[in-house]
């Protein structure tokens, strides 16, 4: 028996036994209907995108099919794209909205699909709530009203606009690029080029099986960029997943740098450039409004917290999944949202997260003073910071019962240390007197319990780890 399609963090997934074509199809008609019943958008365009995997173009022109017999446009790169060139040519062309074909960093047994209503931001539940109430049985297709597919390029408008808003020079700085067999390959490796890094290419073949790794830009799946960068003269090194809208980096004196310590980083670049563009009189003129808040999930560093308030800033926290990250972001205007998964967006883009703008602001943030110093110093000011996390095996039906009974059974201590105070934004944050915390809630994408914790140093993350797979395992 199939599983019912079902829009989870990020779109619907699945392996290919029950991800099919008269499945996606049902999807597509799903869409098709939501934007014509509630957004009233008939006629209109949508960006169909589709990442590496060799099932992928077939579903893309699926999903056109059913997009032209409905009455709308279609527009479709010549090749496998990043997710986030599709979801900017929705903001650059004003268009309905977007589909995109792809599994993300999921092994190459599965694909998926994700859409992105006209906002370019990723859809809210009340959105996918919406879609899945019209999914139905298979439609013979009725082309009374047919709409076009055109091949188009995404790629030139939305380096024009990641060049206006970054303004990079990299004259001098050396970048291997690790696509990951993905689709950053001929997209973020072409943009650094262009603005001017010396390129050195790693895993920028198309390969649909990746190389028999998942596309997940872990550390584990990173060591030949690792050991590149350490090796070579290179200054960075950058990756991308599957579907390139997510960064990880390389520094070459730490070797894979901890997504939530390229946050830190990044913002406090974000924030010293917005000091710098103040006028001498030391007043910031109505055109420069470059400061901002950040936003974080609850599963990301309280370094980011420490930054913001030296700077007289704010953060916004939110539950984990980037749809959260990015509905805060419209509505406290945040120059920058992130997670520690790796996914990051910025003010003056569009609210959805993506691995090519940020390669190019990694770049631009490194050609000026590199990661690993404004890490080092980061750390020096505001202490060490670590954190790690753990899976716990859970059916996904027994989740909710779990989170029931984890908060009668929340402990006045962890780790020898008293609670000061619990969050539920999603599951349980346990804030602890020392400043570490613990953090159990849910996988959206997997039948785990994800167990988090950070403090200041390894041996203490370990410790609550541990204590925190003690409290979760009886419960499952």
């Amino acid at each position: 028996m199939e599983t019912p399609i079902s829009f989870g963090t990020d779109g619907w997934r699945a392996t290919l036994d029950e991800f099919t074509a008269p499945r996606v199809r049902m999807v597509g008609q799903a869409v098709a209907d939501y934007l014509r019943e509630v957004e009233d958008r008939e006629g209109g365009t949508v960006a169909v995108g589709y990442d590496a995997r060799e099932t992928s173009r077939g579903f893309a022109e699926e999903l056109c099919r059913v997009l032209a017999a409905n009455g709308f446009d279609a527009l479709v790169p010549e090749r496998d794209c990043p997710t986030p060139l599709a979801v900017w040519a929705i903001a650059d062309r004003d268009l309905a909205g977007a589909l995109v074909v792809s599994a993300s960093h999921n092994p190459p047994n599965y694909n998926g699909v994700k859409f992105f209503p006209h906002d370019a931001a990723p859809a809210l539940p009340e959105v996918t709530d919406e879609i899945m109430a019209r999914i139905g049985e298979p439609r013979a297709l009725e082309e009374a009203d047919h709409g076009s597919v055109e091949e188009v390029d995404f790629l030139e408008p939305y380096a024009e606009h990641v060049f206006d808003l970054v303004d990079p020079d990299l004259d001098g700085l050396t970048v291997v690029y690790d696509a990951m067999h993905g689709s950053g390959r001929g997209y973020t490796d072409e943009l650094l080029e262009r603005a001017g890094a010396d390129v050195e290419r790693l895993r920028c073949d198309r390969d649909p099986e990746f190389g028999d790794t998942n596309p997940e830009p872990s550390a584990e799946n990173l060591r030949g960029l690792v050991e590149a960068v350490e090796e070579g003269d290179a200054d960075l090194g950058i990756a991308n997943d599957g579907d390139a809208d997510r960064i990880a980096l390389v520094t070459p004196e730490r070797g894979f740098l901890d997504e939530n310590l390229f946050f830190a980083a990044t913002y406090d670049y974000l924030l010293e450039d917005a000091s710098a563009s103040e006028s001498s009189s030391g007043e910031r003129s109505e055109s420069d409004g470059d400061s901002g808040p950040a936003v974080r999930t609850v599963s990301t560093t309280f370094l980011i917290d420490r930054i913001a308030e030296a700077h007289g800033e704010d953060v916004i926290e939110t539950a984990v999944g980037y749809k959260w990250v990015a509905e805060a972001m419209g509505d406290h205007d945040a120059l920058i949202g992130g997670e520690e998964s790796g996914g990051f967006s910025i003010r003056g883009h569009n609210r959805e997260k993506d691995g090519v703008l940020m390669a190019v602001l990694a770049a631009q943030v490194e050609s000026e003073r590199s990661y690993d110093d404004r890490v080092d110093a980061l750390l020096d000011q505001f202490g060490e910071v670590h954190q790690h996390k753990v899976s716990v095996d859970c059916p996904d039906d027994r989740k909710a019962d779990v989170l029931v009974d984890l908060e009668a059974a929340l402990p006045e201590e962890v780790a020898g240390e008293r609670v000061d105070d619990v969050n539920a934004t999603d599951g349980f944050k346990i804030l602890l007197e020392d400043g570490s915390w613990l953090l159990v809630r849910p996988s959206g994408t997997e039948p785990k319990m994800r167990v988090y914790a950070e403090a200041t140093s390894e041996a203490r993350v370990d410790a609550l780890l541990e204590a925190g797979r003690e409290l979760v395992e009886p419960l499952v």
